[in-house]
């Protein structure tokens, strides 16, 4: 092929491409690998591009940020307190 690659590299790549595929669990994968270990597979395979990470981390950053600004849920006024508990399942009745 004029190249260094191996047919090991190549098991590599698809196995990253796989692992990334949101339509395959990770257990498919280590069945198509033929690793005795999900450990195995989560290792090596399960690496995270940076890239995700922060945007990930942004989002969440983001949605925290949002949910800072909406308004305090409002309050039972005259209803008593130990009753909403008992019924939404709140504290120890």
């Amino acid at each position: 092929m004029g190249t260094n690659w191996s047919m090991h590299d190549l098991r590599h790549t698809a196995a990253l491409r796989m692992a990334r595929d949101e339509s395959l669990s990770l257990r498919d994968v280590q069945t198509i690998l033929g690793h005795a270990h999900l450990s195995t597979t989560a290792d090596v395979y399960l690496v995270e591009e940076e890239s995700q990470v922060i945007r990930r981390l942004q989002a969440h950053l983001a949605e925290l940020k949002d949910r800072a600004k909406r308004p305090a849920p409002p309050v039972a006024v005259g209803y008593d307190a130990s009753d909403l508990d008992v019924l939404f399942g709140g504290g120890a009745a």
